[in-house]
């Protein structure tokens, strides 16, 4: 009897680690797509490791960054309009001409971020955190709903 349950267990181990799944699946594949052609316009990408990455001139539009880590990421350039990055970790990141229009920034980590000539206009800019920042030459127009 104990052969059996261990050979069943054996098994039904070995099946669930072979499943994919679906959703980090589809981020991962999501993730390869956008560092390598940096267009990734409506991802999903909620939750990616982003961390560092070169993101220049990406286009992100209405993407979905919710919960994403995109520390130190260089995102110059980058087309973020209309994107959700609620609770976003931006911590050292440089956001340098890049549009944020009508984004969600709802508990986005900015802090030690360098955020110069970007657009936010109709951006959800509530909580979030710019301590440390480096702000130059971006106007914050609060608008916008999520």
């Amino acid at each position: 009897m104990k052969p059996i349950f261990l050979t069943a267990a054996a098994l039904f181990s070995t099946l669930c680690l072979t499943i994919p799944n679906p959703v980090r699946a589809e981020n991962n594949a999501a993730v390869r797509r956008l560092l390598e052609t940096r267009e990734c316009f409506g991802c999903n990408l909620t939750g990616a490791n982003l961390k560092g990455a070169h993101l220049i001139g990406a286009d992100l539009r209405n993407a979905n960054l919710k919960g994403a880590n995109l520390e130190g990421a260089n995102l110059e350039g980058a087309d973020l309009t209309g994107a959700n990055l609620k609770s976003a970790n931006l911590t050292k990141a440089f956001v340098s001409g890049t549009s944020l229009n009508n984004a969600n920034l709802t508990n986005v980590n900015l802090s030690d971020a360098q955020l110069h000539n970007s657009d936010v206009n109709g951006a959800v800019l509530a909580n979030i955190n710019l301590s440390g920042a480096d702000v130059f030459n971006t106007a914050i127009s609060v608008g916008g709903e999520y």
